[in-house]
């Protein structure tokens, strides 16, 4: 099982990953909305802001979120770690329900090109 310190290191290397895009994917990064992934397994949740082609980690709290952000991932630390890393696809850890996803309509339009 994944540590807490082995996601927010798998969520800084996705930032970097975000921040170094072109094309679709950099376009769909340069949202600016509230942030927040549920680690299941550990039951920890970061919360931030994705801004700019980035991801900001502002904190670290136990539990499920506590607010209602905009872009809402949920998985476990395993998958998180796998999918930055390219060992797990994102659109078929979502397919299978081992991530889930939740954001408005025109954000997973715009969301699409990073599956």
């Amino acid at each position: 099982m994944a540590t807490i310190q082995e996601c927010r290191t798998a969520l800084d290397r996705l930032s970097d990953n975000l921040a170094s895009a072109d094309g679709d994917v950099r376009g769909a990064a340069a949202l600016d909305r509230s942030l927040s992934c549920h680690i299941t397994d550990l039951d920890e949740t970061f919360t931030g802001r994705l801004a700019g082609g980035r991801i900001r980690v502002d904190g670290v709290t136990p539990g499920p979120p506590r607010s209602k952000a905009e872009i809402r991932l949920a998985m476990t630390g395993d998958d998180l770690v796998a999918m930055v890393a390219g060992e797990l696809k994102f659109a078929k850890a979502w397919a299978s329900g081992r991530v889930r996803l939740e954001a408005g309509f025109r954000d997973l339009l715009r969301l699409k090109s990073l599956l």
